[in-house]
């Protein structure tokens, strides 16, 4: 009994923190990412003006935010790489 304990208590602390994992994308977007990219373009979700940089691959758009882009700053304001990519992988989810 004890052990079946454990072993659910485990498996809910993987589900939770898988799920903290994929919300934290959307946590640095909604902090730093989203003010603009609402309303300005490229805007979140837009799957045309997104194709081409979707296209360039994951790894290049991270590098394209860590360097920063007029009007962006560099990590677009995120605090850090792991937060630039976090957010760019929920960006190419809700862009595809």
């Amino acid at each position: 009994m004890k052990r079946m304990l454990l072993l659910l208590g485990t498996v809910a602390g993987l589900i939770v923190g898988g799920q903290a994992a994929a919300a934290s994308g959307q946590a640095v977007f909604d902090k730093t990412c989203k003010g603009c990219h609402t309303v300005m373009n490229p805007k979140i979700g837009d799957k045309a003006a997104w194709a081409p940089r979707i296209a360039r691959g994951e790894a290049a758009l991270v590098a394209s935010v860590m360097k920063g882009k007029a009007p962006m700053p560099p990590k677009g304001g995120a605090a850090s790489e792991a937060d630039v990519k976090a957010a760019v992988e929920y960006i190419i989810s809700k862009s595809k």
